[in-house]
């Protein structure tokens, strides 16, 4: 007895079998999508971000020819001496995790 497995790209849109098609990713509102297209669907789904993306600020891309914005550099604070100014001042603050910014611009505002 002899199988025959046939995968076929469907478009997810229309439900139709691909001949040729695309895969497209975007991201909205910090979740990626990945949707399947036949070229037709491709074409209407660029048509219609179009107004957006060329209102947009562009954040990157995976071009490899695209600067990235430098690092922040580390902080030269040194956090022992802003806790211990934050509690002597009357400051709200853990004795470990992360400083908040109020207390840390209160401290570069003493000094």
């Amino acid at each position: 007895m002899a199988k025959k497995h046939i995968t076929q790209l469907i478009d997810d849109l229309d439900g139709s079998v691909l001949e040729s098609g695309t895969t497209i990713n975007f991201s909205l509102e910090g979740r990626a999508y990945e949707i399947d297209l036949s070229e037709n669907n491709a074409k209407k789904l660029r048509e219609a971000f179009e107004p957006f993306t060329v209102a947009a600020r562009s954040i990157g891309s995976s071009a490899p020819s695209v600067r990235r914005s430098p690092r922040r550099a580390a902080s030269t604070r040194d956090l022992v001496d802003v806790r211990a100014w934050a509690e002597k001042n009357g400051h709200s603050i853990n004795a470990r995790g992360r400083i908040s910014s109020a207390v840390l611009s209160a401290y570069d505002a003493a000094h």
